[in-house]
């Protein structure tokens, strides 16, 4: 993959992570209330208040890898694997442009 569309792929991460991230962070909690105990009126509220907060981790995780993707560009390394150096295809990097593995070493690293 070309640096240039590498960088446009990266950048487009980048605005949906940080779009994502500030209306997650605005959203106030529900179950906020002082007065109010955690499942007292309604389990929904704590359930979308623990829905957002698992948003906003999993955005911040994406933000990382984004910036060691960032990083791999600026060594001219993006696109080749973490793990063995081997090049991750490009059909693969348009889908998940924060790709660090091949798709064979991906599933070997998720099975653990």
């Amino acid at each position: 993959m070309d640096q240039q569309r590498a960088q446009q792929l990266l950048a487009a991460e980048r605005a949906r992570i940080e779009e994502g991230l500030a209306a997650a962070e605005a959203e106030q909690p529900l179950e906020a209330d002082e007065n109010i105990e955690p499942g007292d009126t309604d389990s929904e509220d704590m359930y979308l208040d623990e829905l957002r907060q698992s948003r906003v981790e999993q955005l911040r995780q994406e933000l990382a890898a984004l910036e060691r993707a960032e990083a791999r560009l600026a060594e001219g390394k993006y696109g080749l694997s973490v793990e063995s150096g081997e090049p991750i295809p490009d059909d693969r990097l348009e889908a998940l442009p924060l790709a660090e593995r091949t798709l064979e070493e991906d599933q070997r690293f998720r099975r653990g």
